[in-house]
């Protein structure tokens, strides 16, 4: 394996709301979620409560973190690559991001992240949200002082675009063009709030979490003209 290929931490997360019902936000933010949803497209009779369960998720101030999945590639034998996978799945978001501090301040050198639209994402929602929780930031997601050269992260959507910056695919999309099975037949991420308030179940999550990191992963390697991880070769810590 190449060391290009070594020094790649794949990642996906999956966020819900910081609360589960609109009415459960101290007045401030109330307040400000208002504004924020006055800027929003909605159906009609849709209220800001609504809109609230729906969408908060994808925004750091409205939202957390309750999962995230990395990956690795590795050697099984001299010509075949191997990926082995670990997530962290936590309702309390503080314990969560603390682990995976931990994960990533232990990182080489020269680590690089990737994700799929990562950089517009999950990096800055997963930096958000160390800060929030008094956190100091993982050395490979401050960015602060660096130049574009010098920033230690790789986007496979950016990659797609090749400059086309209007440009956007999904990464259920570029899997099925580029033959990569996936697991999105299972849930899909507008699904995640209902799983985790509803449904309780944080282990599908999970799993639907490892899926698109596995899809990015292998989505990496056909960008690179490289065969994919055979399922047999791809392994959870």
């Amino acid at each position: 394996m190449t060391s290009e290929l070594r020094d790649i931490v794949f990642l996906d997360i999956e966020t819900i709301g910081a609360v589960e019902h609109y009415a459960h936000l101290d007045e401030r933010l109330k307040t400000q979620w208002a504004r924020k949803a006055a800027f929003l497209k909605r159906e009609e009779g849709q209220t800001d409560e609504d809109l609230f369960y729906d969408r908060a998720g994808i925004y750091a101030e409205f939202g957390k973190v309750v999962c995230v999945v990395v990956g690795k590639l590795f050697d099984v034998d001299e010509r075949t690559l191997g990926l082995k996978t670990k997530a962290f799945a936590e309702a309390d978001e503080a314990r969560l991001l603390t682990e995976l501090k931990s994960l990533l301040d232990k990182l080489e050198p020269g680590t690089r992240l990737c994700a799929h639209n990562g950089k517009e994402f999950d990096f800055p929602y997963l930096s958000r949200r160390f800060l929030v929780n008094g956190l100091e930031l993982p050395a490979v997601l401050n960015l602060a002082g660096k130049r574009p050269w010098e920033v230690p992260h790789l986007d496979t959507l950016e990659l797609w675009k090749f400059g086309d910056y209007k440009h956007y695919t999904s990464l259920d999309l570029l899997a099925a063009i580029f033959n990569i099975p996936t697991s999105k037949g299972e849930m899909d991420g507008s699904r995640v709030n209902h799983v985790f308030y509803k449904e309780k179940n944080l282990a599908k999550i999970a799993s639907y979490c490892t899926g698109d990191v596995v899809a990015v992963a292998q989505l990496y390697l056909r960008m690179k003209s490289l065969p994919l991880v055979e399922e047999k070769n791809i392994v959870q810590a």
